[in-house]
């Protein structure tokens, strides 16, 4: 954790934007790197696995692609909600691994500057697995979490 933190300073002192897609789990606004984003859809017919965790809702056929779809909210121990219009899959490509995750809805494509991200508060760490945080984003008077893709995706950080 401690090497986290050291990594997370040194690329926070740098002046160089990061690109974000902002999404909603609820109320709270959250950011993914959008260079791990493939593309963002309606969600489609989703077949659930048997068995599966329950965070995992179930695959879909993108393309001829099958892809697993995750519920964030689940991954995050947070209460399931409705479906909606505004509902949507972000497809994203994690050091090979393409996976789906339902969100409640997608807001904005964002430039943040690197100063402007904190490390996580301990208040929030305790709502949700430290692992899956980055940091908090400040963009005018909106906090945005920032997601670790590589840590929700990865079974071991559960």
């Amino acid at each position: 954790m401690e090497n986290d933190i050291n990594k997370f300073q040194e690329h926070v002192n740098t002046n160089e934007l990061i690109q974000l897609v902002i999404f909603n789990l609820g109320l709270e606004e959250f950011g993914v790197d959008i260079m791990k984003v493939q593309e963002i859809i309606r969600l489609p017919e989703i077949t659930r696995i048997p068995r599966s965790p329950d965070y995992i809702k179930g695959v879909i056929n993108l393309r001829g692609k099958i892809i697993v779809v995750m519920d964030l909210d689940r991954r995050f121990g947070l209460p399931a909600k409705e479906i909606t219009d505004e509902s949507r899959i972000i497809v994203v490509d994690v050091e090979g691994t393409i996976i789906g995750m339902v969100v409640d809805s997608v807001s904005e494509v964002i430039r943040l500057l690197a100063t402007n991200v904190d490390p996580t508060p301990e208040i929030i760490m305790q709502k949700i697995n430290a692992a899956y945080l980055k940091g908090v984003g400040k963009m005018d008077e909106r906090l945005l979490i920032l997601l670790d893709l590589e840590n929700i995706i990865n079974e071991t950080a559960a």
